[in-house]
């Protein structure tokens, strides 16, 4: 049964999925350029030795020049694998690595596939989401595979979603089982939020 709350979000998603869709060519490859400059600071600010992150899809702020710029550098990312119970594997980031479809047509490494826990050691989490709000509330895609890895990590780095600048915004709508990131990537500036 889905009550008020699910309802918004989905509203909420629908206009974000269409106004992502909306973006040109052009607009992505300046996006990617820019996301790629925040998390390269971000990774220098924090001193990341090890990191997920997650290979953006044709829609997103592109991901994956940061990535193989970060593998060169010897940093270890690791990337979501999705399964059907709801969890995530993880495989670790290889220089011109395989990428394969994955469940819900997904772009996901093609590996060796570590365990849920495997990012427990990661000095920072990357991850997707479709808004964040200014008081560090994400609003994911409906899945809740990160919420989950979220919630069940005993000590939890700090966390940043990645996003558009227009996707920053004053409130998401939220359940109890959504998790609060530490802040937003967008491709203009890094910003860190209250954790309530």
């Amino acid at each position: 049964m889905t009550g008020p709350v699910d309802s918004e979000k989905r509203a909420l998603r629908a206009e974000l999925r269409e106004r992502r869709q909306q973006r040109s060519a052009g607009a992505l490859e300046e996006a990617a350029a820019g996301i790629r400059t925040q998390l390269d600071a971000l990774v220098a600010d924090h001193g990341v030795r090890s990191m997920s992150c997650f290979l953006s899809t044709t829609t997103e702020p592109g991901t994956r020049e940061f990535i193989a710029a970060a593998v060169a550098r010897g940093i270890r990312v690791l990337l979501p694998v999705t399964r059907a119970d709801g969890l995530l594997d993880w495989a670790v980031a290889e220089h011109e690595g395989d990428i394969a479809e994955g469940m819900f047509g997904l772009p996901e490494p093609v590996g060796e596939l570590l365990s849920p826990v495997a990012v427990n050691d990661v000095d920072l989490l990357v991850i997707p989401a479709a808004a964040v709000d200014r008081s560090g509330m994400r609003l994911g895609w409906g899945r809740g595979y990160f919420d989950k890895t979220i919630g069940s990590m005993e000590k939890c780095p700090p966390v940043y979603a990645v996003i558009f600048d227009s996707e920053l915004i004053d409130e998401v709508p939220r359940e109890l089982h959504d998790q609060p990131v530490s802040g937003a990537v967008t491709p203009t500036r890094t910003v860190r939020l209250p954790l309530r």
